[in-house]
């Protein structure tokens, strides 16, 4: 019994080892952005999250005021 513990750790110790090694061979793959694609990028999403989020704002606007008409009337 307790070398089938052992076994299993051992192998759970190696399944982890390898684990981590084939992370770390997946980030060598990896092909980062400079720092210019880095800005580019970081200011592209904060643009088109601003816009969506102003049209999402205008939508309930609309749609806010068009509820409030619809009971009131």
């Amino acid at each position: 019994m307790a070398a089938a513990n052992e076994s299993k750790f051992n192998k759970l110790k190696k399944n982890t080892v390898r684990f981590f090694k084939e992370i770390k061979n997946e980030l060598k793959k990896v092909i980062w952005p400079n720092r210019k694609q880095l800005i580019n990028n970081t200011v592209t999403v904060l643009v088109s999250c601003l816009l969506v989020g102003a049209l999402l704002w205008i939508i309930d606007l609309f749609y806010g005021q068009l509820t409030a008409w619809f009971f009131t009337r």
